[in-house]
């Protein structure tokens, strides 16, 4: 029995020989791990536009409240809550009864006072009736046109039509309801949501700032007139608008100076009062370097993004970063030209790693950026990572 002890702790060895083993299924023993992937941009200078993302509101081009202008219970409502309307399309129905009374009687009078007026008009020629007489019975015809006339417009309004087209919103009534007792009654809001409007300032400080630097020839005057507008949710309406008005005077509470563009909203995805940034362009750089936003990182140091080198070895590099150009920021300092900057796969990129720079295509989903305290600080030793 002692002699078949031995070669059974070398099989125990040999079995856990081959599960300490490391490497991908199917790899030969000893083969290392490929280096992680990370996606990088190619730095290069060119022409940029310096963009400035403004806080602002939108709001309907058109707003129309309906109102009751005539008293009486409303007897039906005749559209349905959050659809398109155009305008004089009827909305309710109040009931009309004693308007179409008044209007009957209105035409009766009417028609008497022409009756007089048809009789007297001969008799003055013959003096049968003085100029005093034909002239009373003229004044009754006018009076009776202008009462008829209010009679009728009594019985229009008691279907109360869509002053403008656009989105109707909820009744602010039921049918029952009596509307237009001593006031006119809010009877429900139409909205004109194409284009759509969006209000936002600047400040004048800035602006005074921007037009020094054009002046001095340090920059160049942008096209102002088209911007573009960044949803709640980070990402870009694809419809560009335009610039409509920019106020004269600099609110003296905010120092800011109020302007105006519209967008167009073709299938009515922007509603009035979200709150909204419009990417205003300001000025124009021949020769700028600019790199996503995303790449640019914070630390104890200050600003820095993560380098790719000729070996594959990642580094980081200090940069100073002054505006904005859409969603990229201009770097003033620390790069050049020609550097690999890594925009995605940061949490792999340690500093002194290797790993696998491949082009990183815009819009492509981002994986988290990791939070760098110290950039300079070398990996933590895998041991350290799981405690």
């Amino acid at each position: 029995m002692r002699k078949h002890v031995p070669l059974l702790l070398l099989a125990l060895l040999a079995a856990c020989g081959d599960g300490g083993q490391k490497g991908p299924p199917g790899a030969a023993p000893g083969a290392a791990m490929p280096p992680p992937e990370v996606d990088v941009v190619t730095v290069a200078a060119a022409g940029a536009t310096i963009t400035q993302d403004l806080p602002g509101r939108l709001q309907a081009v058109r707003s129309a409240q309906v109102r009751a202008r005539v008293e009486g219970v409303v007897e039906k409502r005749l559209f349905t809550e959050g659809t398109d309307v155009v305008a004089g399309t009827p909305l309710f129905r109040i009931d009309a009864r004693t308007y179409q009374a008044q209007a009957a009687a209105a035409a009766a009078d009417l028609a008497a006072a022409k009756a007089v007026f048809a009789r007297y008009t001969p008799l003055l020629d013959i003096k049968a009736v003085s100029q005093q007489e034909f002239d009373a019975a003229d004044a009754r015809v006018k009076q009776a046109e202008a009462a008829s006339a209010k009679a009728r417009l009594d019985l229009e309004n008691a279907v109360p039509p869509a002053p403008i087209s656009g989105r109707i919103g909820r009744a602010m009534v039921t049918e029952g309801a009596l509307v237009g007792k001593g006031e006119a009654t809010h009877l429900v809001t139409i909205e004109q949501l194409d284009p759509i409007r969006v209000e936002f300032s600047q400040s004048y400080s800035d602006l005074l700032r921007l037009q020094q630097a054009v002046r001095n020839g340090k920059q160049k005057k942008a096209d102002a007139a088209k911007v573009e507008l960044v949803l709640e949710d980070g990402s870009l309406y694809p419809e560009k608008g335009r610039l409509q008005f920019t106020d004269l005077a600099v609110d003296p509470n905010s120092g800011a100076v109020l302007l105006r563009a519209e967008f167009p909203n073709p299938r009515r995805e922007l509603l009035p009062g979200t709150f909204v940034r419009v990417r205003f362009p300001q000025a124009q750089l021949d020769h700028a370097i600019r790199v996503p936003q995303r790449a640019v990182q914070g630390g104890a140091q200050g600003q820095f993004v993560m380098v790719v080198d000729a070996a594959g070895k990642v580094a980081p590099r200090p940069v100073k970063t002054s505006t904005m150009s859409g969603g990229d920021f201009i770097v003033d300092e620390g790069l050049k030209g020609g550097e690999l900057v890594i925009v995605n796969g940061l949490q792999k990129a340690r500093p002194g790693a290797v790993v696998k720079p491949l082009p990183w295509t815009p819009g492509a989903p981002l994986m988290a950026a990791p939070t760098v305290a110290n950039p300079a600080a070398p990996a933590a030793k895998p041991s350290e990572e799981k405690k």
